[in-house]
């Protein structure tokens, strides 16, 4: 037992190491994007019919580091202040499969083939499901809503200049980021880990192997669980090692991160059941379409391009440089989660304390269910903080806490805000 538990923490150990580098790299370019690529931009790129949002709305999906249950309330912010239900649709699929972190971590785990395949089948997957929709259950244009958006509201605490720019990034990216994948990723690295220790090379062949069947099994498998694009990639390893094909990991890769029961009900309720139903469909049709695909165009790219024999590592010694950078990471993750859990999400004051308090202000504390990640609470923040007669807000995402200071509050147009963003709101009890 002792020695199946040392097997078990090397080979988790190992996992982590790998990857190490190129997501301590990911980080840094998604805390640049973070920071010099502006909401407000990106919402005036995605209104208008045709299938020009579409597109952009795709191809700007696939490297915001942006997990399934993130870019939930991103996608209403922007269906409620502009965008169509096609190109929302399109951000809505190529978003959470991708991101620059989890493309660099499948370049260093399954291949430079792999890492070009992936962002790519994200990009086809959004424009797919947004055209559907743009035929299939248009809607009139929309106009971007009176008064301030959500992310023009997120304008006003973007820093100015380089310096402050640059620490904002950071923060980001080494802090919120980490924070936000932090448990996803243990999880599927601990995965890997218990796989790769216990159960021997090409075990799943003989069950899984190649072929439509395999692909179609993988792709059930990843449409109800929730992983996120990074966390995924050591679990697609260790099935590819376990002997499934690198289409049946494909599947996994893009059925996993687009589909969880949070998205669906959201998409639901934002865009409608026939969207919903053209959503689920894309993202069966795309894991499946791309997983044969991939098995077929594999062998004649390396045949082609002997660079492509390289499908990363997940066995075998590592050097000083990754046990170094696999050092790194813990350290990353555990001072994030830390920092994350000691800041909560307040609206812009020092400490975490609530702000706006008058002499005259009310306090209101809802429950919100459904929040994930920070990009989960701060969209609940800016909401909220965006309402006529809020001077305040604190939300706590570790507790589902929502604190609301101002002056003649109506209890029944938060709960509505919160909801329309797609999660689940109720005033707690006295």
């Amino acid at each position: 037992m002792l020695e199946m538990i040392t097997h078990i923490i090397i080979e988790t150990w190992l996992v982590t190491a790998r990857m190490a580098a190129w997501l301590l790299l990911g980080f840094v370019v998604a805390g640049l994007l973070s920071v010099f690529i502006s909401p407000t931009w990106l919402e005036r790129h995605l209104g208008g019919r045709g299938m020009g949002p579409v597109f952009k709305a795709s191809l700007f999906g696939v490297p915001l580091p942006l997990c399934s249950c993130g870019v939930i309330p991103v996608a209403a912010s922007l269906r409620q202040h502009g965008a169509g239900r096609s190109a929302t649709t399109a951000f809505l699929l190529s978003t959470p499969q991708t991101g620059v972190d989890s493309i660099l971590v499948t370049w260093t785990m399954l291949g430079p083939l792999f890492a070009i395949f992936r962002p790519v089948a994200a990009l086809i997957t959004g424009l797919l499901g947004g055209g559907l929709v743009q035929a299939f259950d248009p809607d009139p244009h929309r106009t971007t809503a009176n008064g301030k958006s959500l992310v023009q509201a997120g304008e006003f605490s973007r820093p100015q200049g380089f310096g402050p720019k640059m620490r904002a990034a950071a923060d980001y990216g080494f802090i919120t980021l980490p924070g936000d994948i932090g448990r996803a990723l243990l999880v599927g690295v601990i995965i890997a880990g218990v796989l790769g220790a216990v159960v021997p090379a090409d075990f799943l062949a003989g069950f899984l192997g190649s072929g439509a069947l395999s692909i179609a099994l993988m792709m059930i498998v990843g449409i109800p669980i929730y992983v996120c694009a990074t966390a995924s990639v050591p679990l697609a390893a260790s099935f590819i090692f376990l002997g499934a094909s690198p289409g049946a990991a494909l599947a996994f890769l893009i059925a996993g991160p687009a589909t969880n029961a949070a998205t669906v009900t959201t998409i639901s309720r934002v865009l409608g059941l026939r969207t919903t139903i053209i959503y689920l469909l894309t993202v069966a049709i795309s894991a499946f379409g791309g997983g044969l695909l991939l098995d077929w165009l594999m062998p004649r790219a390396i045949e082609a391009i002997p660079l492509f024999a390289h499908q990363g590592h997940h066995h075998g010694g590592i050097g000083w440089f990754e046990h170094v950078s696999g050092a790194v990471l813990v350290g990353v993750m555990i001072f994030s989660g830390w920092i994350v859990r000691r800041r909560g999400q307040a609206c812009g004051c020092d400490g975490g304390e609530v702000c706006g308090v008058t002499e005259d202000s009310n306090t209101l504390e809802f429950t919100v269910e459904g929040m994930n990640c920070s990009h989960c609470s701060g969209s609940v923040q800016r909401a909220v903080t965006e309402m006529d007669g809020v001077t305040g807000c604190q939300v706590q995402l570790d507790e589902g806490r929502a604190v609301v200071l101002g002056r003649d509050i109506e209890v029944e147009k938060v709960v509505a805000v919160i909801e329309d963003l797609g999660f689940k709101a109720r005033l707690q009890s006295e």
